[in-house]
Parts: C-alpha cells; sequence; structure tokens
C-alpha cells in the first residue's frame, strides 16, 4: 500500500509501506476513506515534534471502513463506516477512566502518526479499537465527518470548555485557522455576547465573520485595543491561543480580563514569557490541554443534525495519491486560502477555496 512516510525535519514522502497487520487482539484495520492534514502535522515536519521517528507513517484522523478487527473486539464489524479518533484509549488505565483519554498510560493517547504509523494511508491499525473508532451515521459526509476526529473535539474541549465560556462573555480568539474558526463556531453554542477574531490572513479574518466572530483584528494591528475599546478596558473574559507561538500566546495573556481564562489549545515548538510580575495579581486562569476526544459521540449527533458549520471548513478535496500535493496547498495556506485540505470523501476534486 502508499503512505505519506516522515523522513525528518522538512522531509517526507509519499510511497510504498507495508500493508498494516493485526497486532492485538483489540486492533482493527481500517481501509482508509477521507484523511486530512492537521496543524500538528506540519510541527512534525518542521521538527517541533521530535518524538516522531523517521519511517513513521503521518496523520491522526481518517474515515474509513472496518476491514478487520481483532478477536477481543465487540463494537464494530467488517463492514462498518467509522471515524478513527485522534486519541487511542485503552479504556481500563487511570486516566482513561476519568476521560482523560489523551493522557492513556496504557498505550493509548496520541500515538497516531506520532509514535506509530498513522491515518495517511491506504489501510491503518486501530489499537484498543472499541474506544478508538467511532461508527458513523450514514447522514455525515466523509470530508465533513474527519473534521470531528480533532479539530472539532480539541476546539471544544481545549478551549472552549477549558475556557469556560459562558453565556454573555467576551471571547477572543487569536489564530483563524482551523483550529480557531472551530473555537469560534462551538463558543456559539454558549452564547457569548460577543467573539473577536485575531489573525494576520484577511481571508481567515473573513471566514471567522461567516462562522460567527462579531469582530476581526490584523494581529499586527493592535488586536489588544479592540479588545479594551469593546469591553470598557476591561478585557476579555476567555481568550483562546489557537497559533502555538511564543508572540500569540503572549498576547493572549495581555487580553485577558482579571479573573479571566485563557485557553491554550496551539502546539508550542519555543518557550514562551508568562509574564507573572503582571500576572500574579489578577487571578486569571491559564489551561493547557491535550484533547481527550470524550465530547466526540456529543459532536457526532450535533453534525448529523446540522448544527456544525463542518462543510464551511473544508476547502479543497483532493484524491489520496495527492498527498505531497495537499501538504503544499496546506503549508502555503496565505496563497492558497486552505482551511482544511480533505483527501478521499465523497468527491475528488479541489473545491472553491474560501475568498
Amino acid at each position: 500500500m502508499k503512505g505519506f512516510v516522515f523522513h525528518g525535519p522538512g522531509e517526507a514522502s509519499w510511497q510504498d509501506v507495508p500493508d498494516p497487520g493485526l497486532k492485538e487482539p483489540t486492533d482493527a484495520i481500517v481501509k482508509v476513506g477521507a484523511v486530512t492534514i492537521c496543524g500538528t502535522d506540519l510541527h512534525i515536519l518542521k521538527g517541533d515534534v521530535p518524538e516522531v521517528r523517521p519511517g513513521t507513517v503521518l496523520g491522526h484522523e481518517a474515515v474509513g471502513e472496518i476491514v478487520e478487527v481483532g478477536s477481543d473486539v465487540r463494537t464494530v464489524r467488517p463492514g462498518d463506516r467509522v471515524l478513527v479518533s485522534c486519541i487511542t484509549s485503552c479504556g481500563r488505565c487511570r486516566f482513561c477512566r476519568e476521560q482523560s483519554y489523551g493522557q492513556c498510560r496504557g498505550g493509548g493517547g496520541w500515538i497516531l502518526g506520532h509514535l506509530v504509523d498513522g491515518t495517511q494511508a491506504e489501510y491503518v491499525r486501530v489499537p484498543y479499537a472499541d474506544l478508538s473508532v467511532h461508527p458513523l451515521p450514514a447522514a455525515v459526509r466523509s470530508e465533513d465527518a474527519v473534521l470531528l476526529a480533532d479539530i472539532f473535539p480539541t476546539a471544544y474541549e481545549v478551549g472552549v470548555l477549558n475556557g469556560c465560556v459562558r453565556p454573555g462573555d467576551t471571547v477572543a480568539v487569536v489564530g483563524a485557522g482551523p483550529i480557531g474558526l472551530a473555537a469560534i463556531a462551538t463558543a456559539r453554542l454558549f452564547a457569548p455576547e460577543r467573539i473577536i477574531a485575531a489573525d494576520l490572513v484577511p481571508a481567515r479574518l473573513e471566514a471567522a465573520r461567516r462562522l460567527g466572530a462579531d469582530a476581526v483584528a490584523d494581529v499586527r494591528e493592535a488586536p489588544g485595543q479592540l479588545v479594551a475599546d469593546l469591553t470598557d478596558g476591561l478585557g476579555a473574559d476567555v481568550v483562546i491561543e489557537a497559533v502555538g507561538r511564543p508572540e500569540s500566546f503572549e498576547l493572549c495573556t495581555r487580553m485577558v480580563r482579571p479573573g479571566g481564562h485563557v485557553a491554550n489549545i496551539g502546539v508550542h515548538g519555543k518557550p514562551a514569557t508568562l509574564a507573572l510580575e503582571d500576572l500574579w495579581s489578577k487571578n486569571v486562569t491559564i489551561t493547557t490541554g491535550l484533547v481527550d476526544t470524550y465530547s466526540t459521540p456529543t459532536l457526532l449527533r450535533m453534525a448529523a443534525a446540522g448544527r456544525l458549520p463542518t462543510q464551511q471548513l473544508v476547502t479543497h478535496v483532493l484524491p489520496l495519491e495527492q498527498m505531497e500535493e495537499a501538504y503544499d496547498v496546506f503549508s502555503q495556506a496565505d496563497e492558497t486560502g486552505a482551511l482544511k485540505v480533505v483527501l478521499g470523501g465523497e468527491r475528488h476534486e479541489v473545491a472553491v477555496p474560501v475568498a
């Protein structure tokens, strides 16, 4: 089969790799129907995630069909259409029992495309299949469902829920890429007074408006002042960091009000300054997190009911074998207008980019 293999910082290729086989009785083999590229994959290619060894097939999000299951798998069977979660759960360790699946100590957590071969291939082995794949409603298209493997649960859990968004809040989202846009969409579920989005790219700020942002700002043009102006100088109740750069995190800590929340989603490859000389007396709560995906079943029900704007985030759909071209499109989002690039799915053409 073919897979997208990481060879070291800046080097990866779509190439022949061995077919996966069952290794444990809890495994399932999934024929991949649709995958997408995550910002974390770009961090891996930059060398920001040193645990990923050369020779690893990348990817941790997919929709596909079960083709084989181990003897202990009970919840799915060959022929089932499933969502492959970005997080694998053993279901037995302390953290899994607390629904903190991202911290699994039984061989799970974020392992696909990280510690074991991932989903950007024609087939993938999924450990602990009973808790790590989700049967898909027929009403949800593959290119929409694949967004529920990572970006929507990540934005919802690590951004909106960790940030404790409440009705009437002012929510600021720094970074209007796919994660930031999903955070805007899911923050709206809690009826905040206003949502403010900050980014460098005009097309992403326009997308943020379409998904529910009430105000937008170029991060080069003092977004903190806009937040201050809209809150009578108080600051935002919740600030969500969705970039993963020191300057964006530091901006978030300057935009939050006393007693507010900063929810960091971004994957950071460099240290950031925490200005405790300013923050120590402000009662600010700062949260970090790897997604646990405990919300995936809820989000799937919402998607099936048409309550999530998944289609607005998919700007490009290409055949699976165009993986290298897809990475080029996604990594040059400023020029291509790419938000989410999906490979496979029900349609195999380049969709119209978001203007």
